[in-house]
């Protein structure tokens, strides 16, 4: 039976869920450690970021980092995609369980950055998430595509070519364990 994207997406998800959560804090101290040091690197003023499901990578610690040196802003759902809001505290769980902030007003078109959770990436560094198309659909509606840092809290991805085209891509996809660009792996187990 040949891979498709459904299999692919079903199977990495019960990757996730059945990780042993024993080290997710070392996990989630050396995967702020490796996004921390990309972010050192790039010169930006907005940042999109996600707030973390339970089995998704925790990146919260970035966030209060990074919040003191530009501007934040978080997925705010709105019927079949989401819009930009402002990242500010208290955060309330939508329908979804996910944390937003509140709505806004701002119609807020461009960023610097964008970091995304994914479920798995194929061979191209496309992403597999969820099979709402919510960040496919958000990003068509962008004026210019940011710089894309894909986020997993464990590696699963596959070399066959299982997206469709309008299916995002990133620039570097960061897990606790490596750093994978431009399709080759940069540095397994490297220091941090």
């Amino acid at each position: 039976m040949p891979l498709t994207k459904t299999i692919f997406r079903t199977n990495c998800i019960k990757k996730l869920k059945e990780a042993s959560t024993h080290n997710k804090f070392y996990n989630d101290y050396h995967l702020n450690k490796r996004l921390q040091k990309e972010l050192n690197r790039l010169k930006y003023k907005s940042i999109l970021f996600y707030y973390p499901l339970p089995f998704e990578a925790d990146i919260t610690k970035t966030i209060k980092k990074i919040r003191r040196k530009c501007d934040i802003f978080v997925p705010f759902m709105q019927g079949a995609s989401f819009k930009m809001v402002p990242f500010r505290l208290p955060l309330k769980r939508s329908k979804f369980g996910i944390y937003e902030a509140g709505n806004s007003l701002r119609n807020i078109k461009k960023i610097d950055i964008a970091i995304v959770p994914t479920v798995g990436i194929d061979g191209n560094l496309q992403r597999i998430g969820f099979g709402k198309g919510m960040y496919d659909r958000f990003f068509a509606k962008l004026n210019k595509k940011p710089y894309t840092i894909f986020i997993q809290e464990k590696i699963c991805k596959t070399n066959k070519f299982i997206c469709d085209d309008y299916d995002i891509s990133c620039d570097v996809l960061i897990t606790p364990q490596l750093e994978v660009r431009h399709k080759r792996i940069i540095s397994p187990k490297a220091k941090l």
